[in-house]
């Protein structure tokens, strides 16, 4: 992206940014979920910071909330009350630790290890309140409003019982067995019984408080609560403090504003308990950045434990005398981060829309994505089920557009947002020739389906994909004939160079796949990468074209490519565009109807741009660079044929030892055959050898020769 799209991407985003955060943080409503404006905002913040100059001070990254509304006094904040930046990976947080890092040079240390470590809390989904103390009585509370002026709505906050109407003052005993010395002591107490203290926090509804009202607001035919954060927010701003009080809203505290001489944030959190105030239980102390990932992962994975909604969790540089250092950019501090669980919805754009043959022929549209996270995994496919669908969504190719995964259900787009597009968006068609057989496709009477009228279409697809995963090919362990025929059935894969293009996030929404067999099978496709060169041409599934055979074309192949180990399969598409039929006619056991076959396969517009994407998706060739027939060992020059079943060593294994040896392996047995290697219940192939002469030998004997 250039200049001047980023210019206009970032536009667009800050207006249509700006539009949902009035709605939310205004007026309590919502159009698109909290996960997906998070999604916007991540990826106007990382516009900004890949072009700087292009930042200004209306930028939604730049500013804390909306202005606050009318209906209550307005209060002014001591100290603005911040918004924190997102993080979204351990990437985005190991980023974070090394922005710290250089600020804090010319330490060395790579991680706060050595400067207090880092204190983890739950983020709390709710309302950020300020909370005033006057000589240990609560004097005044206040919403965030727009960070540097909020609303007082003291009366509704004195109707929530975790807020003390009075502080509680401490005994030294208690303070000291925090770890604070005689003059911290001191301070706290006067500071609680005498002085001015403001703390900071977060009103929540809790999720069984929510549910309840809801009930009983539905027997009451009254209108239902949105969420619980809304539901909060709400409470909150009510003018009768009875409505707040029926609401039974919690509080938990986050932060200590009053300077009271402490050293960690997490002392912090202790001092605040000791005055009165509720504080996680959850929170944790972590040395470093490893410790504080893992307590991330574990509370992503057990959100369904905690009582209140929690969308991640916040990470505070803990040694307080860093805190100045570091120092405050736009809208928030950096000595604290935001990690973010994965949302449920998020926003991503249409790359593309490709069209899936089924068993019965019915052509099913699937969205191809700039790859996300969303539900906890990265996905770069979704499901637009048909026509319909997408006529009703409005989509178009290179929207952006809203995705949503719950659980493990299939991701799906379910909307798109217009007023990002650029002009350069394309309509999408259903093709008029099928993609896999390029019959022509019609139209199903009475339904919204197209489909592929080809019986054989779909079938001959399918075993296509297999034959290039078996053993013979490119041996993917994992990729079983069920697996595949399920990546067919929801869009994943359509052609051989789509198993390349799959993500873990791909595969972790389907039946059968959990987070480790999604981990194995992209691991099992990714190592095949390399291919070698005789199976690779196996795997293309070009009519008359054995595995012996593919082995011999890449003996000749060989010699024409560069001479590396590995090249690229463009040197490959050079090579056999200038060959013809005659040219593979060199080849021993080629004859003419193979070469022809042969010639044509490399010839064809469609196999030529299978090549091509395999190449683009990753795909290389291993090349064994010693031809087989100028090695001077044990079977240099022999040629062999199997039949029946052998039992000490498979196929695959007896092939693979005769031509490490310098042997050639037929398919087929003729006057050339130098040994048939029969195993039990050898076929046709034993009475021709015996009628031409040809040397029969058994499994014993075989191992015999190789030794």
């Amino acid at each position: 992206m250039d200049k001047k799209q980023a210019k206009e991407r970032i536009e667009k985003l800050k207006k249509e940014i700006n539009h949902h955060r009035y709605l939310y943080h205004v007026l309590d409503r919502q159009e698109i979920s909290e996960g997906a404006l998070d999604s916007l905002k991540n990826e106007l913040f990382k516009l900004e910071q890949e072009f700087p100059e292009l930042t200004t001070s209306d930028s939604p990254t730049q500013r804390v909330a909306g202005k606050p509304l009318e209906k209550f006094k307005k209060v002014e904040h001591s100290s603005p009350m911040l918004s924190l930046f997102d993080a979204f990976s351990p990437e985005d947080m190991r980023d974070w630790e090394e922005r710290t890092r250089k600020l804090l040079a010319p330490s060395p240390s790579p991680s706060r290890e050595r400067e207090g470590g880092y204190y983890a809390e739950l983020k709390m989904d709710g309302l950020a309140m300020s909370l005033i103390y006057e000589k240990g009585f609560f004097k005044i509370g206040a919403t965030r409003g727009d960070g540097r002026v909020g609303e007082n709505v003291t009366q509704n906050l004195k109707t929530i019982e975790a807020i003390p109407l009075k502080l509680r003052i401490p005994a030294e005993a208690e303070l000291k067995k925090i770890g604070l010395n005689q003059a911290q002591t001191r301070e706290i107490i006067d500071a609680a019984e005498n002085g001015r203290i403001e703390v900071r926090g977060e009103a929540i509804m809790h999720l069984k408080t929510f549910n309840d009202l809801n009930k009983k607001y539905k027997k009451e035919s009254k209108s239902l609560l949105a969420n619980p954060r809304n539901a909060a927010a709400g409470s909150i701003r009510q003018l009768d403090p009875k409505i707040t009080a029926e609401r039974k809203l919690d509080f938990h505290v986050y932060a200590l504003v009053t300077d009271l001489s402490l050293t960690k944030h997490e002392e912090e959190h202790e001092v605040t308990k000791l005055l009165g105030f509720k504080i996680l239980k959850q929170n944790k102390f972590c040395k470093n950045l490893d410790e504080v990932i893992k307590f991330h992962d574990y509370w992503e994975g057990h959100r369904d434990q905690v009582p209140f909604e929690c969308d991640g969790i916040v990470v505070v540089v803990n040694d307080l005398k860093l805190w100045p250092r570091l120092g405050i950019v736009g809208k928030g501090p950096r000595y604290m981060m935001a990690y973010k669980f994965s949302a449920e919805q998020a926003t991503t754009k249409v790359e593309d829309v490709v069209w899936q043959v089924g068993r019965t022929g019915i052509l099913t549209p699937t969205a191809v994505l700039t790859p996300v996270r969303v539900g906890g995994v990265t996905v770069s496919h979704a499901t637009l089920h048909n026509m319909d669908e997408i006529q009703r969504l409005e989509l178009k190719i290179g929207d952006t557009v809203i995705l949503e995964r719950a659980g493990d259900v299939i991701p799906k787009v379910v909307q798109v947002l217009p007023k990002l597009r650029t002009g350069k968006e394309k309509e999408i068609h259903v093709p008029k020739k099928c993609p896999m057989c390029e019959g022509e496709v019609v139209r199903v009477p009475g339904e919204v389906a197209y489909r592929c009228p080809n019986e054989n279409c779909y079938a001959v697809n399918l075993r296509r994909l297999m034959h290039w995963t078996s053993r013979g090919a490119m041996d993917v362990e994992g990729l079983g004939p069920k697996i595949i025929e399920q990546l067919v059935k929801v869009g994943l894969v359509s052609d051989i160079s789509d198993f390349y293009k799959i993500t873990e996030g791909d595969l972790k929404s389907l039946e059968r796949f959990a987070e480790k067999s999604s981990e194995n099978l992209v691991n099992a496709v990714q190592s095949k990468k390399e291919a070698d060169l005789a199976r690779f041409l196996f795997g293309l599934g070009i009519r008359h074209v054995g595995e012996e055979t593919a082995g011999d074309l890449a003996e000749l192949l060989s010699a024409k490519l560069p001479k590396k180990n590995i090249v690229e399969i463009h040197d490959l598409i050079k090579v056999v565009k200038d060959m013809h039929k005659e040219d593979w006619e060199e080849i021993a056991d080629v004859g003419p109807i193979m070469a022809r076959s042969i010639s044509e396969w490399f010839h064809d517009s469609h196999n030529l741009k299978l090549l091509g994407k395999l190449e683009k998706n990753g795909v290389k060739l291993a090349i064994k660079q010693e031809s087989k027939k100028t090695k001077k060992q044990a079977l240099s020059g022999k040629i062999f044929v199997l039949t029946g079943s052998l039992e000490g060593l498979t196929r695959e294994e007896v092939k693979a030892k005769i031509r490490e040896l310098g042997g050639d392996v037929s398919s087929s047995v003729s006057k050339n055959t130098d040994y048939v290697v029969a195993g039990s219940e050898p076929g046709s192939k034993y009475d021709k050898a015996k009628k031409l002469g040809v040397k029969i030998i058994g499994e014993k004997e075989f191992l015999e020769m190789i030794k």
